[in-house]
């Protein structure tokens, strides 16, 4: 091993090294061929000691979790060799995690211009592997807190029904805490420290891009999960998010992958057979569309309205003053005031966003890729384009909103050359029927309705 930093593209080895848990803290363990290791830490508040019951549970997610948040360093170098240091994987554990680099890393190879789908192999041993028991959790849910729309409905959905909740997140970002503080749940916010030596490897060239940062935090509260004592982890993605935003070269690429329910459903399956077949990780909105979910957070009333925000450009550089929730330059502005904008009073919309995004010619070009006209919609946390297309067709109809200059410019240009029969707004409105959600939490589902 080398204190000297490599120049990771020109690395053979992506290696897994070893991961433990000290005092609260994760540490999870990498390295390009000998080069310095990359040390990232998980810090878990007040974390108790691990009952004897739950240590094998324990041991199992915290592996998981090493080799999960591995994707933020694998796609650094991309080497064509993945060498997983200690215990043999099995099979299944392999192809979870083949599945998981190879989907979640295909906007990266998108924008990159590479094809990842021959490179990643995790190594295995063929073995049968004994299936998780149950190690008797609490009855009590995990809900993660994003700041935004989506989050906050699940929670009151929950809320709804009476059952024990904790809202939850990972970072440090004050506008998540506050909107977390809101619910009136009690709160774990779990913090996670990149290593440092990951920015050094940029530095040196290394490829860089989206990664399915979703799938991290959600191994992330499977440890907390066993740790604290909860038998669900239950998310608030919703159904849209599993349709691809392109195709390159065969291969759908999807900016939202691990919040789709293809890698829901590998990740309750896998955590039911892997760490706790008692332990459930599911998405509450699942059966629901993008609209559906708006239009559930314009009926909570204004008890969110000042301290959400789906802004991701707040969260890295805006800062948490009200006045920054919402930078209107970026498509989840664009698309969140759009699909509010049928169910919210338009002076109180307006107030939210600081001005009318639906009045800006110099807007047009991005309204028109969140409809999939003459554009695929951006690669960020948006609504189908059909949905998009219902949206502001429903507001063509309204007195309110159609003279606005985007609304205007639809109904003149893009409205002619669309089929009328796609575009009602009620369709969008009616659940579907996959979904994981534990029958203890159903209840929470028809509050939805």
């Amino acid at each position: 091993m080398t204190d000297t930093p490599i120049d990771p593209r020109a690395s053979q080895r992506f290696r897994f090294i070893r991961h433990g848990f000290t005092d609260g803290v994760a540490e999870l363990v990498y390295a390009f061929d000998e080069g310095p290791e990359l040390i990232e830490r998980v810090t878990f508040p007040g974390a108790p000691a691990v009952p004897a019951e739950r240590e094998a549970a324990f041991a199992a997610a915290l592996r998981l979790l090493h080799l999960v948040a591995g994707v933020s360093y694998y796609k650094a170098g991309i080497p064509e060799t993945i060498v997983v240091e200690g215990e043999a994987l099995d099979e299944d554990s392999a192809a979870m995690l083949d599945a998981l680099y190879v989907h979640g890393l295909a906007e990266f190879a998108y924008r990159n211009r590479l094809d990842l789908r021959s490179r990643i192999a995790f190594p295995f041993e063929r073995k049968v592997a004994a299936r998780a028991p149950a190690i008797g959790l609490p009855h009590r849910s995990l809900l993660p807190i994003g700041g935004g729309k989506d989050s906050v409905v699940a929670v009151e959905a929950v809320k709804s029904i009476g059952a024990d909740a904790t809202a939850t997140w990972v970072g440090n970002s004050p506008l998540i805490a506050e909107c977390a503080a809101r619910t009136g749940l009690s709160t774990l916010n779990i913090s996670r420290e990149l290593a440092p030596g990951l920015f050094e490897l940029n530095r040196l060239g290394a490829w860089n891009g989206h990664i399915p940062v979703t799938a991290i935090n959600s191994v992330i509260l499977t440890v907390a999960a066993v740790l604290y004592g909860y038998d669900s982890v239950v998310f608030a993605n919703e159904r849209s998010a599993s349709v691809a935003t392109l195709e390159y070269e065969g291969q759908e690429v999807n900016h939202q992958w691990s919040k789709g329910f293809g890698f829901e459903k590998t990740l309750h399956d896998y955590i039911h057979t892997h760490i706790a077949a008692d332990l459930d990780y599911c998405s509450l909105l699942r059966p629901w569309s993008e609209l559906a979910v708006t239009s559930a957070f314009a009926r909570l009333g204004g008890a969110y309205f000042d301290v959400f925000s789906s802004c991701n450009r707040n969260f890295r550089i805006l800062g948490p003053k009200p006045a920054d929730r919402w930078c209107g330059q970026c498509p989840k502005c664009h698309f969140v005031f759009l699909a509010l904008a049928p169910f919210m009073a338009k002076p109180r919309l307006v107030s939210i966003f600081g001005r009318n995004l639906l009045d800006d010619d110099a807007l047009a070009g991005a309204f028109d890729a969140l409809l999939e006209y003459k554009d695929h919609k951006p690669f960020e946390c948006v609504g189908e384009g059909a949905e998009a297309r219902a949206a502001l067709a429903s507001l063509a109809e309204r007195p309110e909103w159609r003279e606005d200059a985007l609304v205007a410019r639809f109904r003149r240009e893009i409205l002619p050359q669309l089929d009328r029969d796609e575009l009602a707004l009620e369709p969008w409105l009616k659940p579907g029927a996959s979904h994981l959600v534990p029958q203890r939490l159903v209840g929470a589902l028809d509050a939805l309705g």
